[in-house]
């Protein structure tokens, strides 16, 4: 099956309840595609595609992508991993396998079906970066037996897998690096740090920062995230990644604690702790391949993110 453009297609979406997921499927049925969601549920949320239930061009799947599936479509998505350290460090066995596996069983699926797919990788594939900022041809600076490697090593070894389906079968790979993402749809327990700064904040509760607040990361509001990799699938086929995407604009984690505080209107106070294993000092994309190859860049400012974020938030905590 070809894939000629998202009005035309059937699009397979893994991952697609979760947090970026959930917004991915809203986006490819607004371009007129048909979807099909598969989620296990681990740390996705079938309230998060509740609104896209009853679109007939919609369909949801409960499946774990470490077991093989089998669907006629003509591109995939695969974002199916826990993507915070709380998550991911949860049951690190089951976070490589779902990497590993996963990719695996999604690429031989697209092998059968001769589909395009794309890989949701991560900034975390750089590692604690000894360059500043990174570029796709930095091999980072990884810990293979850290708390954080089932997450950091399970995506090294999914790009590898991609890459070499695409030496030994000629299959048409996308692969992505994710920077930090934020914007509606977070779980307000899942250890992010702009989820738990608005989530304190908003509750009045102290602010934990790590560290001294110094180390740098660089935040991209979803909808610019979706409308990056949509645009990389929809290249043309010798246009493989991997390709940073995320938000160019860096920030201390001091900063973004404040700015949520004014934000807010909290009078949350900063309390500091000591970093965890292998965080990273520095986080920032290099987007010249993304602007060369996609014609994209980021448009939503930090502020203006965060304001949608923390509305989000006041209506999810007043349901709880």
């Amino acid at each position: 099956m070809a894939f000629k453009d998202y009005k035309t297609s059937r699009i397979l979406v893994t991952g697609g309840a979760g947090f970026i997921g959930s917004h991915l499927c809203e986006k490819l049925l607004a371009e007129g595609a048909e979807v099909v969601s598969v989620d296990n549920y681990f740390t996705g949320s079938r309230r998060n595609i509740a609104h896209l239930l009853q679109n007939p061009l919609f369909e949801a799947v409960r499946h774990d992508v470490t077991f093989p599936l089998y669907v006629e479509v003509d591109a995939i998505f695969n974002l199916a991993c826990p993507a915070s350290p709380i998550h991911y460090q949860r049951d690190p066995v089951q976070t490589t396998k779902t990497s590993v596996h996963g990719a695996i069983n999604m690429l031989g699926l697209a092998k059968r079906l001769k589909a395009r797919i794309f890989q949701a990788s991560t900034s975390e594939v750089y590692g604690d970066p000894l360059i500043h900022p990174q570029t796709e041809d930095y091999w980072g600076n990884v810990n293979p037996i850290g708390i954080r490697s089932c997450y950091d090593e399970g995506k090294r070894c999914a790009e590898t897998l991609f890459f070499d389906y695409l030496r030994q079968h000629g299959l048409p790979i996308k692969v992505a690096r994710i920077f930090n993402t934020y914007g509606p749809r977070m779980q307000p327990d899942d250890g992010r740090v702009v989820s738990s700064f608005i989530v304190q904040a908003l509750k009045g509760d102290d602010i934990t920062v790590f560290g001294d607040g110094g180390q740098t990361r660089s935040f991209c509001y979803v909808d610019d995230l979706v409308e990056a990799i949509t645009r990389l699938m929809a290249t043309a086929v010798d246009v493989t990644g991997p390709i940073n995407i995320g938000n160019n604009s860096e920030f201390t984690i001091r900063e973004l604690a404040e700015k949520v505080i004014q934000l807010t209107g909290s009078r949350s106070k900063l309390v500091f702790k000591p970093l965890p294993q292998d965080d990273p000092r520095q986080r920032q994309p290099d987007l010249t391949k993304a602007k060369a190859e996609l014609d994209w860049q980021p448009r939503v400012a930090l502020e203006d993110g965060l304001k949608e974020t923390i509305a989000y938030f006041k209506r999810t905590l007043e349901l709880a």
